[in-house]
């Protein structure tokens, strides 16, 4: 039977449980925390592989795309699985790519606030009625489905060294001059302990490249200011193909201070955002079997470089 759900809305209990339970029945795979939120939930990592090629994936950077999370959960199962077994995934034998890479995985980035997102706070509640005070700033955006942000109301894909000060002036002039839903990019970049405990951890790694999961829009961006990063665009290319996604540029009020920006401007190795499914967020959960299809190759591929 598998573990990980991938029927119901992830929240942060079910992450964790499933990671551990990934953890405990597969014992090459392994766990740590990275922080803890202000809100005391763990910011926890879910590695698998032992090969030189290191990779970063991570997802629920944003509290209404949490969908992207099983993505990453039902991915590290699978290939678990498929090393136990002697098996294939997606066509690449799994021990052989376990020997090649080490897949290191934040599934859930922003954990205090994929609870809000999901119903698992509720009304009432004093994490709730802070969120929602934090939401009345910003009436036009729907309560609480709209909301991206970290419970203390900053977007933490707003919150690298890679533009930062432009994103401010971007989101400033955009009217979100405060703490709310989404777009706030903080007082500083890095003050939030989920942003800072992932640069960290990426510096700590060093990786050959990253990967991190948004939705919605099925695109793919892979580039940031006019740095050229070898090899970049034409593994882009080959992502687009697997996935039927389309490999494009960001627009220019959303491509500063993601994450992706970061690792390009500090590492210049390649980092990719990917928005998958199509619609409103947050996607509904109908939606993740074909999510999963379309990002397994990208998944494995970026792991074998």
């Amino acid at each position: 039977m598998a573990i990980v759900k991938t029927d119901v809305p992830m929240t942060y209990e079910l992450c964790e449980k499933t990671i551990l339970e990934l953890v405990a029945r597969y014992p090459f795979c392994r766990s740590e925390v990275l922080t803890r939120t202000a809100f005391g939930r763990n910011l926890r990592t879910l590695v698998i592989g032992r090969g030189p090629r290191k990779v970063i994936y991570s997802a629920a950077h944003h509290a209404n795309e949490w969908i992207t999370t099983p993505v990453l959960l039902k991915f590290v199962e699978e290939f678990a699985a498929a090393i136990e077994s002697g098996a294939e995934i997606f066509g690449i034998d799994a021990k052989e790519l376990e020997q090649r890479a080490t897949i290191y995985t934040v599934p859930m980035v922003d954990p205090d606030g994929v609870d809000l997102v999901t119903g698992a706070i509720e009304p009432g509640t004093i994490q709730y009625e802070t969120a929602r005070r934090l939401a009345d700033n910003y009436p036009a955006i729907p309560f609480p489905e709209g909301w991206k942000a970290n419970l203390l109301g900053v977007d933490l894909n707003l919150q690298y060294p890679a533009g930062w000060l432009q994103a401010r002036e971007i989101k400033f002039s955009q009217g979100f001059t405060r703490p709310g839903p989404r777009d706030y990019v903080g007082r500083a970049p890095l003050n939030q302990r989920e942003s800072r405990a992932l640069a960290g951890y990426t510096e700590y790694i060093d990786p050959a490249l990253v990967l991190a999961y948004h939705s919605q829009g099925k695109e793919i961006y892979w580039q940031f200011e006019d740095i050229e990063v070898p090899g970049a665009r034409e593994l882009g290319e080959e992502f687009a193909r697997l996935s039927g996604y389309r490999l494009t540029d960001v627009a220019f009020e959303s491509s500063f201070a993601g994450y992706k920006d970061w690792f390009i401007k500090t590492f210049r190795r390649p980092g990719y955002t990917i928005e998958v499914g199509q619609g409103t967020n947050p996607l509904p959960i109908t939606q993740f079997d074909e999510i999963y299809r379309d990002n397994l190759g990208i998944l494995v591929t970026a792991a074998t470089g």
